[in-house]
């Protein structure tokens, strides 16, 4: 089970359904398991997930509280957080907390790493919550929101659907910080751990084949912020 909206990773319109959902596909293919995918609501598809109406569901990331329920794949994806800005107003990782005030966009039910909450919680950001990421790039765009921050490739391509110029928008070149996702499994299944030895094998076998880089490569956007700088972009 997958969710949708949340391309270029995931997304019913999206070519084979989205770069992971296209990795998770050939990892079962690789470990010789048959599969199907079904498109759920989010949270709808999570609980019923945990609640064994199916096998796995992904991508998420790793939470204390997620883990006392799944077991966690090997990493199908390293996601780098940068901050989105206008080019007027570019804003770098190291002054986020500079000015108070600033409107910070983030999807409903996604979750902000621990220092830049801190930043919410005493009122230096302004968190706002459309339901995607695509909102806030229109938002930024408007002059609404300041800034949001994302996965590079989550952010780029939310760039792209306002329909916008590159130019208008800046990209931190320092990342907000890393996190790994992954395929999740119930721990209640009763063959979970078996089920995550041979999805890991299967993995494995595809990075190893050049095939995981060839099939990721044909969903992202080859941009490295550190090589930019406002004036130049």
């Amino acid at each position: 089970m997958t969710g949708d909206d949340y391309a270029p990773l995931t997304g019913r319109a999206l070519a084979g359904g989205g770069m992971l959902t296209t990795v998770v596909q050939a990892t079962f293919d690789r470990s010789g398991a048959a599969s199907s995918l079904a498109w759920q609501p989010w949270n709808r598809g999570y609980m019923n997930t945990l609640r064994g109406e199916y096998d796995a569901t992904f991508p998420y990331i790793r939470t204390k509280h997620r883990e006392q329920a799944f077991l966690y794949s090997a990493p199908l994806y390293v996601s780098e957080q940068h901050l989105f800005s206008r080019v007027t107003e570019a804003i770098e990782v190291d002054e986020l907390a500079g000015v108070s005030g600033r409107r910070l966009c983030l999807p409903l039910g996604w979750q902000l790493p621990a220092a830049v909450q801190v930043l919410v919680d005493q009122g230096t950001l302004v968190r706002h919550s459309p339901r995607g990421l695509n909102e806030c790039a229109l938002l930024l765009l408007l002059g609404r929101d300041d800034v949001f921050l994302a996965d590079l490739q989550l952010g780029l391509h939310a760039l792209q659907s306002t329909g916008a110029a590159r130019p208008r928008f800046h990209v931190s070149s320092s990342v907000l910080s890393r996190q790994t996702m992954h395929l999740i499994v119930p721990r209640g299944r009763p063959d979970a751990a078996q089920l995550i030895e041979s999805f890991d094998r299967g993995l494995q076998a595809l990075r190893e084949s050049g095939d995981y880089q060839r099939l990721t490569e044909t969903f992202t956007v080859d941009e490295d912020p550190r090589r930019l700088t406002a004036t130049e972009q």
